[in-house]
């Protein structure tokens, strides 16, 4: 798991377009990677759209956004396309990306205990070391929080 200061992992994956994604590519950018635990519920619809929302202010501060889930390259493809999402979705149905950022935990649901992304954030710095985290997000605020976070650096 990446600490504040040092660099994060050097991960790659498939977005809902089916094209590859490597971290790497956004060297000298900001970015913001956003986990989340499901397509086209409630909360990650929100929060989706937030970040979509205020896309074009993130870009102005040279930050890309991109969106992890579990969920399946058609599924992001479904989510992305009826959403607006001008950023991509990483599907992440081996885990790679939620293991190496450590959001994979214990959650109740109806009184049912099951393993389950937890809503967190992580912004990259240009120079590919965390600069911060927000983990347990409550999604009113938040993508605002993280480009402000961006602003204040």
């Amino acid at each position: 798991m990446p600490e504040i200061g040092k660099k994060i992992p050097a991960l790659k994956g498939h977005t809902g377009d089916d094209s590859g994604l490597k971290l790497s590519d956004y060297k000298g950018q900001w970015v913001v990677i956003y986990f989340y635990p499901k397509d086209s519920t409630p909360g990650c619809t929100t929060e989706a759209q937030q970040f979509r929302d205020l896309y074009p202010a993130f870009r102005k501060r040279n930050a890309e956004v991109i969106g992890v889930s579990r969920d399946s390259i058609r599924s992001h493809a479904n989510f992305a396309a009826k959403q607006g999402l001008p950023f991509p979705l990483v599907s992440d149905a081996d885990e790679v990306w939620c293991n190496a950022f450590d959001v994979i935990h214990e959650k109740v649901l109806y009184g049912k205990k099951h393993l389950g992304v937890v809503r967190s954030s992580f912004l990259v710095d240009p120079d590919g070391r965390l600069a911060a985290e927000w983990r347990g997000v409550k999604v009113a605020g938040h993508a605002q929080a993280v480009l402000d976070a961006i602003a204040a650096a």
